[in-house]
Order: structure tokens, then C-alpha cells, then sequence
């Protein structure tokens, strides 16, 4: 592999970190918060109120109900509208967060879902608020949980990304099209699975180890 490719290569890794990193974050601030919202304002929840449950949940399966790549086009108008052009990587972020607030807030909606509706009910007849039955006993016990979600939602993020580079989003994707499958140069497109299968792993690696020590907290 030639210097200019190996450096191209360096650079469509930086963009794909930048979008994943950003995305991600941005996924976690609002779609934990979201899963959340979802459990505690359903029928019989902490906090019931079905009118706001009801439309809150057809949104989020609206959303995930459209497929990534149609997405990006459906929203260029918006995207060009938050970031100021519809090509590149910063523009490729958009869609990517509106992607994945909803299959975030999903994961932690089923995450919440697997505590034992016992320790809720202790809560309650021990006079705790809702609040509190959020803060103390919902997040806590489903904090392991929450983290190995959200760890597979940033490796579906990874793929998304990478699909974002068919259609101008910059960063490994795009380099493996350009260069892998328009110039037919098979070694960028084996390097660029090779790093795409290492980002993976560490990422895996890394949500793995953080709800193990969350779930021994």
C-alpha cells in the first residue's frame, strides 16, 4: 500500500472516530433519557401518562422503521439546515444521531425492563417518589444492562457510518468505495475491513469490561 493511500486511510479513520464519537454521545444524552421516559409514562409506570407514552412511542418506531440510507436523503434539507451543508463528514453526524436516539432509547427501554418488577414495588411501599425510584433503583439496576446495549448500539454505529461514506459522509466507508470498489484496489478495501473488524473488537472489549465492573458495583 502506497504512503498516499496509508495516509488517506489515517484520515478516513479520524473522520469515522469523529462521527461515531459524536454520535454516539449525542445518542446516549438523549436517548438514555428517552428509554427512559418510555417505561416510567406507560400504563401502570411510575410515572403513567399514555398521552405522552403513546406518541412518544410511535415516533421512535417511526424513526427506526426507515431504513439508514433513506433517511440521510429524507432529511438533507434538516441536515443542511444544522450543519450547514449536506456533504461531509460533520453533515453525516445528523442523520447518524437521529438513527440512533431511537434504537438507543429502545435498548435501554428493554434494559429497564429486565428489573425485577419486585424491587419497584419494594420502592413504592417504602413511600419513595418517582424520582427516586428512577434515580435509585431503576438506573442502578439496570446500568449493566444499559452499557452492553449501548455498546452494541456504537457497533451498529460503526456499520451506519461507514454506509454514510456511500453518499458523501467522508471517513472509512467512503475510502472503500472510492478507492476499494470504483478503482477496484483490492488492498484498500482489505485494509479497510481489517480496521473496521479492530474497531469493533475494541469497542466490544471496552463495553464488556465497563458492565462488568458496573454489575460487581
Amino acid at each position: 500500500m502506497s504512503p498516499v493511500i496509508s495516509n488517506l486511510l489515517l484520515k478516513s479513520l479520524g473522520e469515522t472516530l469523529y462521527m461515531l464519537g459524536v454520535s454516539a454521545f449525542l445518542a446516549a444524552i438523549f436517548g438514555i433519557p428517552l428509554g427512559i421516559l418510555l417505561v416510567v409514562t406507560e400504563k401502570n409506570g411510575v410515572l403513567s401518562c399514555p398521552v405522552l407514552n403513546k406518541p412518544l412511542s410511535f415516533l421512535v418506531n417511526m424513526v427506526r422503521s426507515i431504513p439508514f440510507i433513506i433517511l440521510m436523503v429524507a432529511i438533507i434539507p434538516f441536515t443542511r439546515l444544522v450543519a450547514g451543508t449536506s456533504i461531509g463528514t460533520t453533515a453525516a453526524i445528523v442523520p447518524l444521531t437521529i438513527a440512533a436516539i431511537p434504537y438507543t432509547a429502545r435498548m435501554v427501554e428493554t434494559s429497564i425492563r429486565e428489573i425485577p418488577s419486585g424491587l419497584i414495588e419494594a420502592a413504592e411501599s417504602m413511600g419513595a417518589t418517582p424520582m427516586q425510584i428512577i434515580r435509585k433503583v431503576m438506573i442502578p439496576e439496570a446500568l449493566p444492562a444499559i452499557i452492553e446495549n449501548i455498546t452494541v448500539v456504537i457497533v451498529s454505529l460503526v456499520g451506519t457510518s461507514a454506509m454514510a461514506g456511500t453518499i458523501g459522509g467522508g471517513g472509512l466507508g467512503d475510502l472503500a468505495i472510492r478507492y476499494g470498489y470504483q478503482r477496484f484496489q483490492a488492498d484498500v478495501m482489505i485494509a479497510t475491513i481489517i480496521v473496521l473488524i479492530i474497531m469493533v473488537q475494541v469497542i466490544q472489549f471496552i463495553g464488556s469490561r465497563l458492565s462488568r465492573q458496573a454489575n460487581k458495583k
